[in-house]
């Protein structure tokens, strides 16, 4: 497990383009037959995927956790953004297809990952905070997510969100979870931008063709930088900062939150006209 420490203000104002994306960037995050792990600083935040390969991957503790298991102390959200495969947690299966969310509650003791399918790859996402109660592990299909319809052609930001995990929907300590999927033709997501100091958030970007790209916009509102995306790469996204994108193409990002609270709509808004 990589371990990400938190960077300020005055640090990134100085970063030089790969400091940015060594600081902020995962950009080796799914990989074959593998669980790959970061664990941020920042809200003490676990980015995480797992692909499994011939035979299921077991979901281990790591030192920075100080645990005898990954969740004794802690909440675990999983989105998976490849073909159809299978979790367990502590004896009980969930069959999670293409864009499918499994929450599970802390005190959960073994979490393990296996395909469907044994040609094609399931692509876990997980995405962890620590929680200081329990909720019971909770399977959500893609097609019971709530829908929220956003945005217009006018502005090239038409797209969809999907919330799985939120105040009126999967329960939780502190983490929100769920997706945007941007319409074809729109490209710009989180335009008006904002921040929300009391949430920091990440961003994992998919459905990105090769040939195409998408431009993270971040920092505060005064100083904005950028990093360039591709596909099944992820962004932190710290609470000082913006988090805006702009595709060559339509995409789609998940976005998942952990700090005070759970409201979607609190955000501290930056008019166009004031970004530099």
């Amino acid at each position: 497990m990589e371990i990400r420490c938190a960077s300020c203000q005055n640090e990134y104002k100085r970063m030089s383009t790969k400091e940015l994306r060594e600081n902020f960037l995962i950009d080796t995050l799914f990989g074959w037959g593998q669980i790959n792990a970061v664990y941020w600083e920042t809200d003490r935040a676990v980015v995480a995927s797992a692909v499994p390969g011939a035979s299921a991957l077991v979901l281990e503790t790591a030192p920075v956790l100080a645990s005898d298991f990954f969740c004794e102390r802690r909440e675990l959200g999983v989105l998976n953004l490849g073909a159809p495969g299978n979790v367990m947690v502590d004896g009980v299966g969930y069959d999670l297809d293409h864009l499918d969310c499994l929450y599970i509650g802390r005190g959960a003791r073994t979490i393990s990952f296996g395909n469907g399918h044994p040609k094609k790859a399931a692509k876990f996402l997980l995405i962890s905070y620590p929680a200081h109660c329990t909720y019971p592990t909770t399977f959500v299909k893609h097609s019971e997510a709530n829908t929220l319809k956003l945005g217009s052609p006018e502005t090239a930001n038409q797209r969809t969100i999907f919330q799985y995990i939120h105040e009126g929907g999967i329960k939780s300590c502190q983490l929100v979870m769920g997706f945007t999927r941007m319409d074809t033709g729109s490209v710009w997501n989180t335009m008006p931008p904002h921040t929300h100091t009391r949430r920091s958030e990440v961003y994992v970007y998919f459905d990105i063709p090769d040939h195409a790209a998408a431009f993270h916009f971040m920092g505060p509102g005064d100083e904005t930088r950028h990093l360039l995306v591709h596909d099944g790469q992820a962004v932190l996204s710290p609470v000082w900062s913006i988090h805006s994108g702009c595709g060559s193409q339509a995409y789609s990002f998940v976005w998942a939150m952990g700090g005070e609270n759970q409201q979607f709509t609190d955000m501290d808004g930056i008019a166009i006209r004031d970004l530099r």
